[in-house]
């Protein structure tokens, strides 16, 4: 079966918002097996938004459409979808006392009128509840058989009830089970993991291998159409078996879990804590790290060191190591894991020191130098690494690579 997405809104088209909802909807259709060839981005015009739904439901089986569902003028896609349909619209009860209710449990006592307009329903739609907003899905089948999915814009309504409403629907549409697992790979980029696999992923037929780059990380979703989940299972275990001995340590999961994640239930296994020193990520190692539920069992303190001052008076680096090797060094990214693991009384230390720009680089330490200092229980390492990019890239690229090293300490 093939799929196409359309987003609607004016604001993607001038760039204001960025369209999440087509990546995440893409990942989603390869998950399912649906082969996506046409993504569309439309503007809040019904004449242009008439074409592009016309154009999708001639040319593709599924069309997931997301945005202009909402109460506003320009809010068109329901309206527009009916009359390309040949189709009347009807006031849904259900939704209008759903709406109501929602402003009451908001504690907006008062509501638009306009906002009734989102209790209009498609003739013969399937009704897809949306609990974390006012605009509900619809589920549409054309006379031809086609499939027609509307779905709120905000990733935060648009996501649950995909996942929760139209997944379960699409996967009813394929024949046999589709099994997925998922790889998730650090330390190496998408180019080396792909020349490291190229005759794997050339060989492929059912299961199938598909990359995605991710910031810092790649990750292989490998797929079996199978007729049940343990065929599907036994399929795609060699394939991982395969991969896992080309790529060994650089696979940090095969769960449904990021990096930090994994690092702090790692750290539970192990009953350590841990703390962290910062200076060019300025905090956001440790607020990546508290992001976790579960954080405040390993994490109880964290340090962010920018002045060398700092770094001598908290951490305990030596003016010396400062003056002759400079806060940019090897020796100072030891110091600081160390200083950070006595003075939080931790069991492990992440410390990052580095240059991420754009200014301050020299020949000598270019702007992307970071030097990443892992202290565990008594033993440090430090790696250097060269990044590339805008100050945000180097910070978000320096926090991913400190957490794997980290991993990769604690599992030696």
């Amino acid at each position: 079966m093939t799929a196409e997405l359309i987003s609607v809104g004016t604001e993607i088209l001038l760039g204001n918002i960025t369209n999440t909802n087509a990546r995440y909807l893409a990942e989603e259709c390869a998950m399912l097996g649906l082969s996506c060839y046409y993504q569309v981005t439309v503007g809040d015009n019904e004449e242009r938004l008439a074409g592009v739904m016309k154009t999708a439901l001639e040319r593709s089986d599924v069309v997931l459409i997301s945005g202009g569902l909402g109460p506003t003028e320009d809010d068109l896609t329901k309206e527009t979808l009916a009359k390309v349909l040949g189709r009347e619209l009807y006031e849904d009860q259900k939704i209008r006392k759903d709406i109501e209710n929602y402003f009451h449990k908001t504690g907006n006592r008062h509501m638009a009128s306009n906002n009734l307009k989102q209790a209009q329903v498609i003739e013969g739609a399937v009704i897809l509840d949306n609990p974390n907003g006012t605009a509900p899905g619809q589920l549409v089948r054309t006379e031809e058989g086609k499939i027609a999915v509307l779905m709120p814009g905000p990733p935060g309504e648009m996501i649950p009830m995909f996942r929760d409403k139209v997944k379960p629907y699409l996967e009813s549409l394929t024949p046999g089970t589709l099994y997925s697992e998922m790889l998730r790979i650090c330390g190496v980029g998408e180019s080396s993991v792909a020349e490291m696999l190229k005759d794997i992923i050339d060989a492929q037929t059912n299961p199938t291998i598909a990359p995605y780059a991710k910031t810092g990380e790649v990750h292989l979703r490998i797929t079996a159409l199978a007729p049940d989940q343990e065929t599907g299972k036994a399929m795609v275990a060699p394939v991982v078996d395969q991969i896992r001995g080309r790529l060994g340590d650089h696979i940090y999961t095969t769960k449904d879990e990021t990096m930090e994640e994994h690092l702090i239930r790692l750290l539970q296994e192990k009953q350590m804590t841990i703390t962290t020193a910062e200076s060019c990520t300025g905090g956001l190692l440790a607020g990546t790290l508290i992001n976790v539920s579960g954080a405040s069992d390993v994490f109880h303190q964290g340090f962010i060191t920018y002045d060398n001052q700092v770094k001598h008076r908290v951490l305990g680096v030596k003016e010396e190591t400062l003056r002759q090797f400079g806060a940019v060094s090897r020796q100072c990214a030891q110091e600081m894991a160390e200083g950070a693991a006595r003075a939080a009384g931790a069991d492990a230390a992440i410390s990052v020191t580095g240059i991420a720009g754009p200014g301050g680089g020299t020949d000598e330490k270019p702007v992307g130098l970071v030097y990443i200092g892992c202290y565990v229980r008594g033993k440090v390492t430090v790696e250097e690494c060269h990044f590339s990019g805008n100050r945000q890239k180097v910070r978000e690229l320096t926090v991913k690579r400190a957490m794997n090293r980290m991993r990769l300490c604690l599992e030696q």
